[in-house]
């Protein structure tokens, strides 16, 4: 499995995390007094946000990506839905490469 597509899964796993932590955890943190749900999905989220800045700092590196386009990448993963729009252009990018 080449780096984009290692990166893909990483993003897509990161978005969808943090989709859960917004609209499903926070709402039961809030409405239904469940701090503990927030704590685990958190968690998950904040090692996969890791994982996400690592890759893209190595992705960055090797494959002379833009900064212009590390910098959109950064921003989709701060952004609700925003690594599901990233994804379309890493598909791009990984087509390119392959």
């Amino acid at each position: 499995m080449n780096q984009i597509r290692r990166f893909r899964i990483t993003a897509l796993a990161e978005g969808s995390s943090f989709l859960l932590l917004l609209f499903v955890a926070m709402p039961m943190k809030y409405f239904m007094g469940m701090p503990e749900v927030v704590r685990g999905v958190g968690t998950i989220h904040g090692i996969l946000f890791l994982l996400f800045v690592g890759q893209l700092a190595r992705l960055h590196t090797k494959q002379q990506w833009e900064f212009r386009f590390s910098c959109y990448a950064f921003l989709a993963s701060i952004l609700p839905f925003g690594t599901f729009v990233l994804d379309k252009h890493l598909r791009e990018k990984e087509v390119a490469t392959t």
